[in-house]
């Protein structure tokens, strides 16, 4: 089984964005769109305060027929975060995301934020390990040697 943290070592980029509880909404969506993201961490102080997603904007602000400028991002934000431990399994991350309903999930060690999986993360280490477990088949059915 692969480890969140295993996954973490596979992104090519493990920076966690955070946007401060007070900044508008507006700032958190362009932070989302610029770095092509669907969630920012939110943060008070050195503490995490919430997250925010592209789903709590589209429910909470344009729905509401809110100004994205004026609202802050503390209005919006779910302050029940999620969290999962690098040791944790992505079995263990899909079933956490599957009953909640949720596609993002940071990561804390040692009460430390050390990186955020999302849903595609975990979908393709699952397609990764799906192939290996193919190939590996195709050479016992055949006989070859592993290279």
């Amino acid at each position: 089984m692969t480890s969140v943290a295993q996954v973490l070592k596979t992104k090519p980029d493990n920076t966690v964005y955070t946007i401060d509880a007070g900044d508008s909404v507006f700032n958190a969506i362009k932070l989302m769109a610029d770095r092509q993201i669907g969630a920012v961490v939110v943060t008070d102080g050195d503490s995490i305060a919430g997250i925010v997603t592209e789903r709590d904007y589209a429910r909470k602000v344009v729905l509401m027929d809110r100004s994205s400028k004026e609202t802050p991002v503390r209005d919006i934000m779910s302050r029940a975060v999620r969290f999962v431990r690098p040791e944790q399994t992505t079995e263990e991350c899909m079933a956490i995301m599957t009953d909640r309903r949720m596609r993002h999930l940071p990561v804390i060690d040692h009460e430390h934020l050390v990186g955020m999986v999302s849903i595609g993360d975990l979908v393709k280490n699952i397609i990764a390990e799906q192939q290996f477990t193919i190939q590996m088949l195709e050479q016992y059915i055949t006989g070859e040697r592993p290279m």
